[in-house]
């Protein structure tokens, strides 16, 4: 069963936002893993499977996290209204 969470948007002002790129700002893609996987209450460490980054994530955009999960592997997709923009498969290790 899929379940749907709300992500809070990168402020501007995120440290990582700096040099990514400047003037042109765009969410890193970690950054956007980071927040998927601790949304998800992954606590032990994981292995990512396989991540793609579909399009990209601006500054103060809404995220909505899409869980799938599964045994051994799960995964997840972000949106940003009905943009996929990011969709990964991980295992607990």
């Amino acid at each position: 069963m899929t379940t749907e969470t709300e992500l809070a948007p990168f402020p501007p002002e995120h440290p990582a936002l700096a040099g990514h790129f400047p003037g042109n700002p765009i969410v890193p893609g970690v950054l956007l893993l980071d927040a998927a996987l601790h949304a998800m209450g992954a606590q032990t460490p994981v292995r990512i499977d396989n991540a793609k980054f579909l399009s990209v994530v601006r500054p103060g955009e809404a995220l909505t996290l899409q869980v799938v999960p599964g045994e051994p592997r799960q995964g997840f997709t972000l949106r940003a209204g009905e943009r996929a923009v990011a969709s990964a498969s991980f295992t607990s290790t």
